[in-house]
């Protein structure tokens, strides 16, 4: 899937994926979100409103009040790819959270995945 298809993807319509993701492996809607907002910056209803408007991926990052200065030790690899390795900020950041979601659905604690 090109980057351009990725970007334009509404956050509203993958998270309840993320989420679902999560809760298989016993993890709540909960921890989905603290992690989304320790990337992100988000508070809770700044989440809720990019969920509410249907923001893109490249809105709801480029909206985000910062991205945490913990991010870049958020490694690993996602659908195959090395985070770190990825070029293209936007992308890594979309990666960054697919990540954080793989570990909360492995069972990592969550202090480990908040990089703390």
């Amino acid at each position: 899937m090109g980057n351009e298809r990725v970007y334009k993807m509404a956050v509203s319509s993958v998270y309840p994926l993320l989420v679902q993701k999560a809760q298989k492996k016993g993890r709540a809607k909960e921890e989905v979100d603290t992690v989304t907002r320790w990337l992100t910056g988000y508070d809770e209803a700044g989440l809720q409103a990019q969920l509410d408007k249907e923001a893109d991926y490249a809105t709801f990052f480029m909206e985000a009040p910062r991205i945490n200065p913990n991010a870049g030790k958020i490694t690993g690899t996602v659908c195959g790819v090395r985070v770190e390795q990825i070029e293209d900020p936007l992308m890594q950041n979309v990666r960054r959270l697919d990540k954080l979601v793989d570990e909360l659905a492995k069972g990592k604690p969550m202090e480990k995945i908040l990089r703390t």
